[in-house]
Order: C-alpha cells, then sequence, then structure tokens
C-alpha cells in the first residue's frame, strides 16, 4: 500500500467524507441523513467456519436501514441541484424507503412503483410514514422497473433507481470505507445480487482506491444470486423470480453488465444459493448477534458454500456485505423461533421455565 485512505473526522455523511471523489460541487445541497461509515465486524463463527479472516460489512445500519442510502444521498442531492420535484423509482422495498426518506429530507415528492403484494411491511411502512406516494401493480419488480424507466424517459422528474449514474458512485463509498478499516482491500469480496447495482458500485469503489494509492490490490468478487432469482447465473431472462428473500427477486437486473464485468475483471464469479441456504446463513448471523434480512444473509452462504467446495485460501481475508437490516421483513424471523411462553406472574414459575428452580 503506497498511502492510506483519507480519515476525515467529524464529517459525517458520504458526501461530505468523500467529497472530491464524487459527482458534486460546491454548488450541490447536500441532501443527507449521515448514511455510511457503517461497521465492519470480525464474524469469529465465519472465520472458524471458512478458515478465512471473515469480515461483516454490515450496512443495515444505514439510516434508513440498508445500503441504498449511500447512493440515495448523491441522486437526492443533484435532483434538488437540477430543479426536480419529483424523485421516482421502482422497488422491492429497500429503494422505496431509502428514497422517500431522502426525498422529505429534500422537500421533494416521492412517486414508487411497487409490484402488488411483494414488499416487506417494514420496508413499505418506511416509504408510507415518510409521505411517498405509494403506487402497486399487478406484476413483479421487473415490470415495475420497466415503467419506471419510460415515464421517466418522457416526463420532468428523476428516477432514482441504480440505473441513476449517481447511485452507483454514491454505493462505491463502502468499498473506500473497508479499505480504510483493513488498510488494504480484502482478498475476497462476498455479497448478494439483485439488481446488481452494488456490486458494479463495490468493484468501481475497489478500482478508485488502487488507482489513489489507498490499497496495492484488489479483491475478487463473488455476487450471489437465489436459485429461483438467478438470470446472471442461467444467462438468460427469469420472468417469473421466486425466493424468500425478496429485495434480491429480480429477474431482470438493470445492472447485469456491471456484476458481470467486475466478476470477470477481478478472477471472481456469480453464482446461486438455495433458500435453504440463505435462511441458515441468516440464523447463523443472528446467532452471533446480527440480524439482517433475508437477502443480506445470501452473500454469507455463499461464502459457506465456497469454503464447503475448498474455494476459500486459508488465511484469506473476506468481506461479506450484509445489505439490510432485519427489521425490515421481521416475518420470517418471528415464523422460524422460539415463540414467546406464558407464564405466571411470580418468581416460582420465571425460575422453573428457566429450568432454575
Amino acid at each position: 500500500m503506497n498511502r492510506s485512505a483519507p480519515a476525515i473526522a467529524g464529517k459525517r455523511g458520504v458526501i461530505k467524507r468523500y467529497f472530491e471523489r464524487l459527482p458534486v460541487s460546491s454548488s450541490t445541497p447536500i441532501v443527507t441523513l449521515d448514511e455510511g461509515d457503517t461497521p465492519l465486524i470480525h464474524s469469529d463463527r465465519l472465520s472458524d467456519q471458512t478458515g478465512a479472516d471473515v469480515w461483516l460489512k454490515y450496512e443495515g445500519l444505514n439510516p434508513t436501514g440498508s445500503f441504498k442510502d449511500r447512493g440515495m444521498t448523491v441522486a437526492m442531492s443533484n435532483a434538488l441541484e437540477a430543479g426536480s420535484a419529483v424523485a421516482l423509482c421502482a422497488s422491492t422495498g429497500n429503494t422505496s424507503a431509502s428514497a422517500a426518506a431522502y426525498a422529505a429530507r429534500a422537500g421533494m415528492r416521492c412517486a414508487v412503483l411497487i409490484p402488488r403484494g411483494n414488499v416487506a411491511l417494514g420496508k413499505l411502512a418506511q416509504a408510507l410514514v415518510h409521505g411517498a406516494q405509494v403506487l402497486e401493480i399487478e406484476g413483479n419488480f421487473d415490470r415495475a422497473q420497466a415503467l419506471s424507466q419510460e415515464v421517466a424517459a418522457t416526463h420532468s422528474l428523476t428516477l432514482v433507481n441504480s440505473v441513476n449514474p449517481d447511485r452507483i458512485e454514491g454505493q462505491k463509498t463502502a468499498a473506500f470505507e473497508i479499505v480504510e478499516a483493513l488498510g488494504r482491500a480484502p482478498d475476497i469480496h462476498v455479497m448478494p445480487v439483485g439488481n446488481a447495482g452494488n456490486i458494479t458500485a463495490y468493484w468501481r469503489g475497489y478500482l478508485e482506491a488502487q488507482g489513489a494509492g489507498w490499497s496495492d490490490t484488489l479483491p475478487k468478487m463473488f455476487g450471489w444470486q437465489a436459485m429461483g432469482a438467478n438470470p446472471i447465473v442461467a444467462g438468460a431472462v427469469v420472468d417469473n423470480p421466486t425466493t424468500i428473500a425478496t429485495a434480491i427477486r429480480i429477474g431482470n437486473p438493470a445492472s447485469w453488465s456491471g456484476a458481470t464485468e467486475a466478476a470477470a475483471g477481478s478472477g471472481g464469479a456469480i453464482g446461486a444459493v438455495r433458500d435453504k441456504e440463505i435462511l441458515e446463513s441468516f440464523r447463523g448471523l443472528a446467532a452471533e448477534g446480527i440480524f439482517v434480512e433475508l437477502a443480506a444473509a445470501a452473500g454469507v452462504a455463499g461464502l459457506e458454500q465456497m469454503a464447503a467446495a475448498g474455494q476459500v485460501p486459508k488465511g484469506a481475508t473476506a468481506v461479506c456485505v450484509l445489505t439490510g437490516n432485519g427489521l425490515k421483513d421481521p416475518e420470517w424471523a418471528v415464523a422460524g423461533a422460539p415463540q414467546p411462553q406464558l407464564v405466571e406472574a411470580a418468581p416460582g414459575p420465571i425460575l422453573e421455565a428457566l429450568d432454575l428452580a
């Protein structure tokens, strides 16, 4: 490593922290909720299991509970500077939550297209409470995405899905933070893949970090789709994607080429994991105190699959991105957990229930 990445004390939010590396200027009104600066948590459990030194980048601790906030601060700031009055997005949930919050912060209207009945309640609640106008459509996310692009092409509003390049620019800052925390890029970087903008962004961030002299090395990038929503792995659009991990239930990713370029350019790959494996990794993370939405566990499931196949070098440094908070989609957590036990309100029954009598 030639020199360290700058640790900018006292500067909150990714635009202020990385101003010189983002598409903003001194006249850009910064719309921020102090996103970014999320923890990189060491996992003793996964390190023991895989033989690697495993770290978890917990993006669920961003202001609206997902990585989307990093890109949304840049997209919404530039939209406000351009005089846009309406932000539009299609969403499986996290984008709508983030867009609604940042639009509220900017004093802009927010319109959201969602697939009817296929958005987790926690995410829908966020969009509604921040005042977004939520429009449900018959069809899946891919249909909603196509419609949003069609509307944005003919009307004066700002599309804030990851097809907006400002989103990718903001999201690349997570790679900067990982390099800052480790002192270099990891050997292996593992993450979920849905619409594929995030893996595109991380690879861009690592390339820029190397170019700036913050790291001499680049990681191998491994993205993981759900088996029932795996168009990149299958090499063809999936018309009716299915998976319990709603955030990556996408059959035609907008950043498809970006994902394949990241994997190929880094010597990594795009793979797929079964819903059963996602659930097992979700529960494993919960057992070490980390609560994520199901999609966030897909990358961990992928790393575990790689380790079982002997594809993780012993002693390698690996980073898994946990994209969203578990409170986004608590239904699966509650369904699979022990239920509350009714006891008499007295010390004796309580101690008996705890096997301490």
